[in-house]
């Protein structure tokens, strides 16, 4: 069975195609990157995948489940966790306190104005696990404002990790970042995928990163699938290396 099946979603908005007839199937354990130039319709692709926009037509399955008219908050119950292309995190709190917020979320625990004892001691156990696996855990107690960008992101996919996800989607993870916080976070991602054995879609547009990184790559173009493959074969084809590759050159 597949952890993630898109078959021929489509999103318009009024007279606008972002996305055409797109589809795409990650097994578990698989490390997908998605490409494309400015405008290829992949964080619109993104959002309709993690439940934040419908598909104007297709559908979606999540482990066999279709999840297409499932909403975002709901389809994190169900094991996906997804980090922004802009970093969200809330500056004002300290590190362990984003990540348990993210923790006590996904354990619905802010339904209930006293959780239990048991209950607490979870969400807090699941916080401080994620803090060692990013590598956060000296860093607990600062303001998460005070940090720098890099660890912002880190912070980040802690709190995505603490949901406890099957599937975790990265929306541009090491965007604004200088070399040694783009080596960090790609140090990290391949450790959740190879140590740990995430299956892990993202979208980037570093492809030094999406080389190091990916099992497999799908290519979009003008909101339509341009290309899928592996690292070789995508760096090999004509026609992206004309659409995406050549424009970073």
């Amino acid at each position: 069975m597949t952890m993630l099946e898109v078959r021929n979603i489509t999103k318009r908005f009024g007279n606008l195609v972002a996305v055409k007839d797109v589809s795409m199937s990650v097994r578990p354990g698989e490390l997908r990157a998605i490409i494309g130039p400015n405008g290829a319709g992949k964080t619109t692709f993104f959002n309709m995948i993690s439940g934040y926009f419908p598909p104007t037509k297709g559908s979606i399955l999540f482990q066999g489940k279709d999840v297409t008219h499932v909403p975002a908050h709901l389809r994190v119950g169900l094991g996906m966790g997804r980090t922004f292309q802009i970093t969200e995190v809330f500056p004002e709190l300290t590190v362990h306190e984003n990540v348990l917020t993210a923790a006590e979320v996904a354990a619905r625990q802010t339904l209930h104005m006293l959780p239990n004892r048991a209950d607490a001691k979870l969400a807090n156990d699941v916080a401080a696990e994620m803090l060692a696996l990013v590598g956060l855990g000296a860093k607990a107690d600062r303001l998460v404002g005070e940090l720098s960008h890099g660890d912002q992101r880190t912070t980040e996919i802690a709190m995505a990790l603490a949901q406890l996800p099957r599937l975790l989607l990265l929306d541009e993870p090491t965007a604004g970042m200088g070399d040694q916080e783009t080596y960090e976070i790609t140090t990290l991602i391949r450790r959740l995928h190879k140590e740990r054995n995430y299956t892990i879609v993202l979208i980037e547009h570093d492809m030094r990163v999406v080389f190091h990184l990916a099992d497999y790559i799908t290519v979009l173009d003008q909101g339509g699938l341009l290309a899928e493959g592996r690292p070789d074969e995508i760096a090999a084809s004509e026609a992206v290396q004309a659409a995406y590759l050549g424009e970073s050159q």
